[in-house]
């Protein structure tokens, strides 16, 4: 339990990150508050998040929270299998701990470990964008695109489709792909069957070698630094941070188009229930959708417009197919991954 970090919301935000924060400040009282919640909210103690969104994007986050309600927040962040195994163990020991979680995988939870919450700004968000049972909402899409290095590559020469990728011998060993983008690779199966998706792939390590890394936000960064200079699949919204900071990047997209939710859950055994609830309200609502959408995190709301704006007209036309692996699928579709990336001699 180490590498969790508890985080200190007034920690390390710039002076151009609290102008920001005034800026978007309402002079009314936010769309997402319930009054009579806030009051019972007020009487609980500290709301606790778990989170796999980083310090950057987080802390000035739940400062806006913290601002509107008053209610002090403790943020505790750490990857997503840290933060579930975390949670399950906590859950064998009756422990009641957290309040509300936010990460890709919040349907691996169990059931019994998420509350099935009526969130009111749940009716903006965009379809498929809840759970049926309402354990879960989602706070931001994860497109699957690959991405490029701008300065060894040029857009004309960007394939088309899969197939052709598979032919572009010219970038072995300069390609990479992290080793878990199963979702990835279990849309490719459905698009194309089983037997045409693996003799694509197969042509594809042959010709490429791609190279397996560790974490999709290093493999943004490491096509923008030249290291590699195509990802073949990264989420497009950590490419589009990385492009935002002035990294030598690009996205394009190719069909199928593969899609998943960063999700937040209540916990079924939440210290602070009310808090809880006005928390996840928070975070599916217009104002959270609106800041997070500044550091390229696409939205689940269509009242929120995409940064850059219009990002998603890339997609018209493009086969694009929401999948949410439940554990024994990402077990199933690992080993698949570990077949084709990691052939056995």
């Amino acid at each position: 339990m180490s590498r969790f970090r508890s985080l200190t919301l007034a920690a390390g935000l710039s002076a151009l990150t609290l102008t920001s924060l005034a800026a978007l400040a309402q002079t009314s009282k936010p769309e997402w508050i319930d009054d009579t919640l806030l009051e019972a909210a007020k009487k609980e103690g500290n709301l606790v998040v778990y989170t796999t969104t980083n310090e950057r994007e987080a802390l000035p986050l739940w400062k806006l929270f913290e601002d509107a309600t008053g209610i002090k927040v403790n943020v505790v962040r750490a990857s997503d299998s840290q933060i579930l195994s975390r949670a399950m163990i906590e859950a064998r020991a009756r422990q009641k701990t957290w309040d509300i979680v936010q990460t890709a995988n919040v349907q691996k939870f169990p059931d019994v470990m998420l509350a099935p919450v009526d969130l009111p700004e749940g009716k903006h968000l965009v379809q498929g964008a809840i759970a049926p049972d309402k354990r879960w909402y989602a706070v931001y899409a994860n497109y699957n695109a690959p991405a490029f290095n701008t300065k060894y590559v040029k857009r004309d020469d960007l394939p088309k489709t899969f197939e052709e990728f598979a032919k572009k011998s010219e970038w072995k060993a300069k390609v990479a792909i992290d080793d878990t983008d199963t979702v990835w690779l279990a849309v490719l199966f459905d698009h194309y069957g089983e037997t045409k998706a693996r003799e694509i792939l197969k042509e594809l390590v042959a010709n490429l070698q791609p190279v397996i890394v560790d974490g999709h936000l290093a493999l943004a960064r490491s096509v923008a630094a030249g290291e590699y200079w195509i990802a073949l699949n990264n989420y497009l919204n950590l490419t589009l941070n990385v492009k935002m900071a002035d990294g030598a990047t690009d996205f394009w997209m190719l069909d199928p188009v593969s899609l998943f939710w960063g999700a937040v859950g209540v916990s079924a055994n939440a210290p602070n229930p009310n808090a809880a609830r006005l928390a996840a309200n928070f975070q599916i609502s217009r104002e959270a959708q609106r800041f997070l959408a500044k550091f390229g995190r696409l939205p689940t709301r269509p009242d929120v417009e995409t940064n850059p704006p219009k990002v998603l007209d890339s997609l018209a036309g493009l086969s694009v197919t929401a999948k949410l692996l439940s554990a024994a699928d990402e077990k199933k579709w690992s080993a698949v991954f570990g077949e084709i990336f990691r052939p056995r001699p």
